[in-house]
């Protein structure tokens, strides 16, 4: 009996997709920011939640806010013998931007850990839970500048011509139109909390220790960043040719709280506190892109 002959069939070789795609991870950051009713209402339920069965609701964010800033602007108004009139506005708003930045600092690295349910059930771009994130921080910004308004209100007539901060410092200008740098000073803000999310939360998701790690550095840099005290003081202290004076030019967060701060208050803005703001944005956005670009297939197993 003679073996039937061997029948030759074509066999299509099987592609395994990685999921390490730049177009798969420019798809994700696209359509996650298409999908602005999802994280927006995911957003916004976070604050109801967060303040469920409350007699004011978010109002307590502002609440906490005011007195914060009214109990350190009173104390540290002394301890630096600067006038309350310009010294609280500045802390105000120092604390609003502080607020903001490091919500998307500690919470951004929790964006994916935090919404594990919602990644492995709902079929949606990662992008939503970093956008919610930020939406989320924006809205208790909102909130804040409740208070600034008030400040603003009630110490309009020193901010609105040239003041001192201090007793030696800088003449600073006043309110005036370049209050409205305030808008692309926060979207410059929005933007690096959108990568500060998407690349710490990626992180964060495979090394659970970040989080804890963030955390402390945040506490330490609170400290170190001219939020409660003014840079003048320190200059006037040190003299404006001490090296010292060139660590707060390398504290990051400095920058971005100024770019914010100065025009809400009448400050001197200086360009250079946007060149370093932008220039973090783009390294930050190219290091997150990278980042989605290798790992974004695998947060769902890591969450």
């Amino acid at each position: 009996m003679q073996a039937t002959s061997a029948i030759d069939i074509p066999v299509t070789p099987v592609v395994v997709h990685s999921g390490r795609s730049w177009a798969r991870a420019g798809k994700d950051i696209r359509d996650g920011l298409a999908a602005r009713e999802l994280w927006g209402h995911l957003g916004w339920q976070d604050i109801k939640q967060r303040y469920r069965r409350s007699v004011i609701g978010p109002l307590w964010i502002t609440m906490s806010m005011g007195v914060t800033a009214a109990g350190l602007g009173l104390l540290y108004s002394q301890l630096f013998g600067v006038a309350i009139n310009t010294f609280l506005p500045y802390l105000t708003v120092g604390f609003i931007v502080w607020g903001f930045v490091l919500g998307c600092l500690t919470e951004g690295a929790d964006s994916f850990i935090a919404n594990e349910g919602l990644i492995k059930h709902l079929p949606a771009p990662l992008t939503v839970y970093a956008l919610r994130t930020v939406w989320r921080q924006t809205l208790m910004l909102l909130h804040n500048m409740l208070v600034y308004f008030i400040v603003l209100a009630l110490f309009f007539g020193s901010l609105s011509e040239p003041y001192r901060l201090s007793e030696h410092g800088p003449l600073q200008p006043g309110l005036g139109w370049s209050a409205l740098l305030a808008i692309p000073a926060f979207v410059l803000l929005a933007l690096n909390g959108g990568w500060v999310a998407l690349l710490f939360g990626i992180i964060s998701t495979r090394y659970r220790d970040i989080p804890q790690v963030i955390n402390a550095l945040t506490n330490l840099m609170f400290y170190v960043t001219p939020i409660v005290w003014p840079v003048d003081v320190l200059t006037n202290k040190l003299g404006a040719g001490d090296w010292r004076l060139v660590l707060i030019e390398l504290n990051p967060l400095y920058h971005f709280v100024q770019i914010l701060r100065a025009p809400l208050i009448g400050s001197e803005q200086s360009w250079h506190h946007w060149v370093v703001v932008g220039a973090i944005t783009v390294v930050g956005w190219a290091l997150a892109f990278v980042a989605m670009r290798n790992y974004r297939a695998r947060v769902s197993y890591w969450v």
